[in-house]
């Protein structure tokens, strides 16, 4: 497993990013496990037409992480911005985009300050503004919090499909000792 790791002392890092930093470091650790578990020869299953197949949701989850550039700016405006899915094809390129991603996303947050994350950052769609608000709040909203409502999602598809789930934050039916 690829731990977060810091390339400066932990009493350099400002206070919010270190937060942030600990909740990444706790929840990149945990959906590595359930992406270890990923059967992406099954990658086409869907569980329903309307949604994402399994392979789709699994590369969304390993790539969630990469969004972290987006907090540079002062805001994201999906209707303007070029973005082109990762989808994974073997569970090693799913685990190497994750943990990529993990890496990028912690040295990016070592280096904000808290007067960094506490101006305003916003989301939009072709300018109207859906949210506006302290950057760290929306960090770990849109995408600290949006990672583990997809991995949820996640633990469904793969309950469904029968693989053991592994303990993310304490015991399952199929791990039921911590």
């Amino acid at each position: 497993m690829t731990a977060v790791q810091s390339t400066r002392p932990t009493s350099a890092v400002p206070t919010l990013a270190r937060a942030i930093l600990a909740e990444l470091e706790r929840e990149s650790a945990r959906t590595r496990k359930l992406l270890e578990v990923v059967p992406l020869e099954r990658g086409d299953w869907k569980p329903h037409e309307k949604s994402m197949s399994l392979a789709q949701l699994a590369s969304h989850v390993a790539e969630n992480l990469a969004w972290w550039r987006a907090y540079q700016g002062d805001g994201i405006d999906f209707a303007t911005m070029d973005y082109k899915p990762f989808l994974a094809r073997t569970r090693e390129e799913l685990l190497a985009e994750h943990d990529k991603n993990v890496a990028a996303c912690a040295a990016g947050i070592r280096d904000w300050t808290d007067e960094f994350l506490l101006r305003e950052w916003s989301m939009s769609v072709g300018g109207r503004v859906l949210s506006t608000d302290p950057r760290h709040e929306a960090m770990r909203e849109v995408c600290l919090q949006h990672l583990v409502h997809h991995r949820g999602q996640l633990t469904v598809y793969l309950r469904l499909l029968g693989v053991p789930l592994p303990q993310i934050y304490g015991p399952t039916a199929d791990f039921p000792s911590v």
